[in-house]
Parts: structure tokens; sequence; C-alpha cells
């Protein structure tokens, strides 16, 4: 039993609770009571006391490019594509393992307790399998244990165009090789996606979703990131992504659309009627100029939320969280469309449950003992009011205010430091070697 006092704590309400004591036995919170006094000896986290921040959607691999694709002029997601294919051929299998243990360290320094990592990295560089024709995959396990925190690993079907270091032979092989995945451990889960209807035909989707389906898994999908995406799908099959997701029986409560960023007011209500998620990843949406996606519309549609730092060019949950609100304010001119409790609820519940995690991201009794306090004593924070925490800390705090983590009630971060990682230098050495 492990037992931590919090000055302040978010339960779900507009307004934080005060002096709130939670007990944690192994994985699972087992009590929650607020205006306690905190007992002689208990764990203090000071500031705000968040459930887990989760990370819906990353590609661990692309955080060897932060810093390195900012200076090409009338660039877009076409060209990054093009440096982003340069860094996927250099990593081998060792420096692939280290760069995404560094990476899911860094995100634990954030708050991150849980990742999805969308992985599509199978091959070698010549496009051969390795001998494990799920090493790479598993390389990615074994990387989220080693930082820490809890991963799905959503295992992405491409079968065509792209590399050969990402494509199965087809849909099949896929199966085949997705089915020899090892049992994940108690804090590993598996997930799957269609990367990308470009990548993906409709008669292979339907065959992913139906894998999924089977399993119980998750299901994720890149979805209308970018206006020649819908241009080229409607061109070859006459119909969008989301119609042709839709037709091969992707949409479920089970599904995330990754950015859906340019859809269709029929896309909206497809994804809305289905109960599915979207997943939103505002900082790389602006870094790669995909534009701003219809994220209240899918919500008033029925659609869930969750977020994303994706490529890496930000990994901090809190400015993903506003960037959803700031980037419709810019362009609707209009303030306050989505509240911070929603936007809480993004980087918390709703991630969990878009990774197949439905029992975390909140604090409460059965939940997943996982939490991220926040200080507000920082320039950033200073003069918080208690009624106002939340609301400063979605808005204004950074992921440099994060202070103590804790995954299955076990401290992870403490007093801003990862308990067994040097971060900034694992992540120096991991870059450098991929």
């Amino acid at each position: 039993m492990s037992v931590y006092w919090c000055e302040l704590a978010w339960l779900g309400d507009a307004e934080p609770q005060e002096s709130v004591l939670i007990e944690c036995d192994r994985e699972r919170i087992a009590s929650v009571a607020a205006r306690m006094a905190a007992p002689d000896g208990v764990r203090v986290l000071h500031g705000l006391t968040l459930p887990g921040f989760a990370n819906a959607h990353s590609h661990s691999f692309q955080r060897a490019l932060r810093g390195r694709t900012q200076r090409a002029t009338e660039g877009s997601f076409w060209t990054w594509r093009e440096q982003m294919y340069e860094q996927a051929l250099a990593c081998e299998l060792d420096s692939f393992q280290a760069l995404a243990r560094a990476t899911f360290a860094e995100m634990a320094l954030a708050g991150i307790t849980l990742v999805g990592e969308f992985h599509y990295v199978h091959n070698d560089r010549d496009g051969n399998p390795y001998g494990d024709p799920n090493a790479l995959g598993e390389a990615v396990i074994a990387a989220a244990a080693d930082a820490g925190i809890r991963v799905t690993l959503i295992d992405a079907c491409y079968l065509h165009g792209g590399l050969p270091r990402f494509r199965d032979a087809d849909v099949g092989a896929w199966v085949t090789r997705v089915s020899r995945l090892a049992p994940p451990s108690p804090r590993a889960r598996l997930g799957a996606a269609i990367h990308s209807v470009r990548a993906v035909d409709p008669p292979s989707a339907r065959r992913v979703a139906e894998f999924t389906r089977e399993r119980g898994w998750p299901l994720h999908a890149h979805v209308s990131e970018q206006p020649a995406e819908n241009e080229s799908t409607i061109e070859r099959y006459g119909r969008t992504p989301t119609e042709i997701l839709h037709e091969a029986g992707a949409l479920s409560p089970a599904f995330t659309a990754i950015h859906a960023t340019h859809m269709a007011e029929s896309d909206i209500a497809l994804i809305g009627e289905s109960g599915a998620f979207s997943c939103f990843c505002p900082t790389t949406e602006r870094d790669l100029a995909d534009g701003i996606g219809p994220a209240r519309e899918l919500v008033d549609a029925g659609a869930r939320l969750a977020l994303g730092s994706d490529s890496h060019a930000v990994i901090d949950m809190l400015q993903e969280a506003r960037g959803v609100e700031l980037d419709e304010r810019l362009g609707t001119l209009v303030r306050g469309r989505h509240t911070p409790v929603e936007l809480a609820r993004a980087m918390t519940s709703g991630g969990y449950a878009s990774l197949g995690w439905p029992e975390g991201g909140r604090i409460e009794p059965g939940a997943l003992a996982d939490l991220v306090s926040v200080s507000l004593e920082s320039v950033r924070l200073a003069g918080t009011r208690v009624g106002d925490a939340l609301d400063a800390v979605v808005f204004a705090a950074t992921a440099a205010d994060v202070r103590n983590v804790i995954v299955g009630g076990r401290e992870l971060v403490r007093d801003g430091a990862h308990v067994s990682i040097d971060v900034a230098a694992e992540l120096s050495a991991a870059i450098s070697a991929a």
C-alpha cells in the first residue's frame, strides 16, 4: 500500500479538491478522500495532482527529427515526409530501441504515464523481415518497460507506398505476423492500425478491422491529414477515407481517427455516430502545416477526444490540450469552444480509453494508480487561485512544471527527475546513434 497526500487534486469537476488523500493498492487506487489532514510520513504531492496523461499517438523514432526539419522554405507535409523517410532508414534494431526508451523517458518527465505507439517500422533497412518479424515491435514494448510507463503497441498494417521497411507482403502476412506478438506484460497491451487508406486497400482494411474486433483490440488510422489524401482517395475509390473505413467496418467505439483534419460534414457525422475517438496532435499539425481540424464539430456529433504528440516536435500534453482550443480560436474567432475540463479529460481518460485502458485516466477507487503532480510555484503559475488551478494548468503550465509522476502506485519521477534514467544524456546518445 502506498499513500499520497495531495495539496490539490482534480477529481473530474471544474474546481479541484483540497487536501486529498489517495491510497494505492499496487496498480489500483484503493481510496480517495478530500479535506483530510496529511498523516505523518506520507508522501506529499504539492501543486495540482491529476490522473496520468495519455499520449495516444506516438512515432518514437521521429524524436530524432526535432530541430532538423525547420529550414526548408515552401515546405509541406510531403517535403517533411522525405526527411522522415531518411530517418526511418537510419535506425538499426539496437538504436531503434534505445531511441524509444529515451523518448518514453522524456514522456515520463512530461507526466505521460501511457503511450500509444503507432508502430509501422517493421523490417530491416532493405525491407526484409528480421529473424523475429516482430523484433522492432517487441523492442518498443521493452523500451516502455525500461522507461517505466505503460504502452499500447498499435501495430500498423502498411501494404502500399512508403518504404519497404514499413510494408508487409499482404494483409494475410500482417495477420500472421501480428498473431505471433508475444503476450504483453501487465503494463503493455496490443492494438492495431490501418496506417491510412493510401497504404491499405479497402478489402485489406476490412480484414484488419475484423481481426481487431475478434480480439477486442483498439483500432487506429491516420484519417484525412492532408487535402491531397482526400483527393487521391476520392479519385481512386469515389469515396472519402472516412467513408472507406466505414464501409470496411472499421468505425466503432474502439476506433480512433488520427488527425481528422480535413473532414466533410458527412465524415464528421460517420465518426460521431460510431462513437469513435478523434485524436488531435496540434503541435505536429502546426509543425507540418496540416491545418486545423474540426474538433468541436466532431465532439458535438458524438465523437470523443484524445491527444497525441505524434512526431514529437514537442512532448508536452498540456500544450496539446490547449492547442485544440487555441487553434480553433484562430480559425473561428470564438473563445471557449472547449472547456478546461473537456481538454483535461482528452489528455487523461479520453486517451486511456482510446488506447484500450478504460480503467485509467481518473482519480477514483478502482482506477489505475497513475498520477501526475504539476507545480503551481513557477513563474508561469505563481499566484494561481485554488478554484482556477485546473484552468491555469491547462492553459499556462508546461511539461517543465511536472514535478512527480506515479505509475501503478510507485513514483517514477520525483521532484522533476526520473528515478533511474538520465533522460537528457540518453536522448543525446540515442539520437546520435540513430
